[in-house]
């Protein structure tokens, strides 16, 4: 596969524009079943399951949309340190086994606020949490492969005779920036997640990360999350971005955006870079825009990528020729940006990397 194409789902409507976490069920079945069927009828690969302290379970979120969907893949978000590594492994493997096998991945979170950990009982400081996830990783995949039973004793885990009579191939994702990420990530993940930063920077985060896996012998590939703002044309993408910064804008005053928030205690590098970057410049290369950015403050992907579904595919694979070949794209307009995409973004997105495939040898 040239490029990986990811989504996310939530369990109801919401967004930075519109739409409440607090008011109303936490889960919307028929939502959630027709968000993840919009992926699918689109043409994306696979569907993120965010993740969070007081949010739905992602497991039972995943298979539900295994279950109400053909092909389409799932990436649960976690953060290690809540359940074992062995028993984190039967549960993957049991639910890919159960829904055809190869449609499930696991996202690795380590946790950047301090507020929404302590929610969970984790009280550890940021590097600790880091080498926690280290060793979950590495426990995490020898369960999922060992054909024999293995005593393990480390810094956090201590195991004797782990053994899963189940097993499968789940592909181990990561996110992070610190130095103590990339150290983690570059030993243990087989793709390595970057929030939408400028061509600059993620050149050298990538030249990082490889530098470091290159250390352990391993190759690894990279992930790029973005939010596209696509319109008929240039000026019609950016007159929508102005009504999206005006919307959030008004709740972030209103304090509808303050759910989940911890309390100014995030230690997130990541979000650090992206609120260092935004604001210095609103928007970089041409496109990559930090209106939103500017306003919700440290916290998940929110960069955009704005233009015409065309100029928005050629920015988006000028990361490509850096080496990224996942994609995860998501909207302010949840489901209605999906079905938008579907229709042009994620086909040009599909032909502009088989074009840039480097002709085989002897062609």
């Amino acid at each position: 596969m040239s490029i990986e194409i990811l989504g996310m789902v939530g369990t109801k409507e919401f967004s930075e524009t519109h739409g409440s976490f607090l008011d109303g069920p936490p889960i919307d079945p028929p939502y959630l079943t027709r968000f993840a069927r919009a992926h699918e009828e689109a043409g994306f690969d696979r569907v993120l399951i965010g993740y969070g302290a007081s949010s739905p379970d992602g497991f039972a979120v995943a298979a539900s949309v295994l279950n109400t969907t053909e092909r389409l893949s799932v990436l649960i978000a976690h953060r290690p340190g809540f359940v074992t590594p062995t028993l984190v492994a039967r549960k993957l493997a049991t639910l890919d086994q159960l829904t055809g096998g190869g449609r499930v991945a696991i996202h690795h979170i380590t946790g950047g606020d301090e507020a929404d950990q302590r929610r969970d009982g984790d009280f550890l400081d940021h590097d600790a949490r880091y080498r926690r996830t280290g060793e979950f990783m590495a426990v995490l995949r020898r369960t999922l492969t060992s054909a024999e039973p293995f005593d393990h004793e480390g810094e956090f885990y201590r195991f004797e005779g782990a053994y899963s009579s189940v097993r499968a191939d789940i592909p181990l994702y990561f996110g992070g920036a610190s130095p103590a990420a990339v150290q983690v990530g570059g030993e243990q993940a087989d793709v390595y997640m970057l929030w939408g930063e400028p061509l600059a920077q993620t050149a050298e985060r990538i030249e990082q990360v490889r530098a470091e896996a290159a250390r352990h012998g391993r190759e690894i590939t990279f992930s790029l999350s973005t939010r596209p703002i696509v319109a008929a044309t240039e000026a019609e993408a950016w007159e929508r971005a102005e009504r999206i910064r005006a919307a959030t804008a008004e709740r972030v005053g209103g304090g509808a955006w303050s759910w989940g928030k911890g309390r100014g205690e995030s230690t997130s590098v990541g979000a650090a870079r992206l609120q260092e970057q935004g604001a210095g410049q609103e928007v970089h290369d041409e496109r990559l825009w930090y209106g939103v950015t500017n306003l919700t403050g440290p916290g998940g992907n929110s960069t955009a990528v704005v233009g015409t579904a065309e100029q928005v595919a050629e920015a988006l694979l000028k990361y490509r020729d850096l080496g990224v070949t996942t994609f995860l794209i998501r909207g302010f307009e949840p489901v209605d940006d999906v079905v938008q995409w579907g229709e042009e973004l994620v086909p040009l997105l599909r032909q502009g990397a088989v074009r840039r495939e480097p002709a085989s040898v002897g062609a």
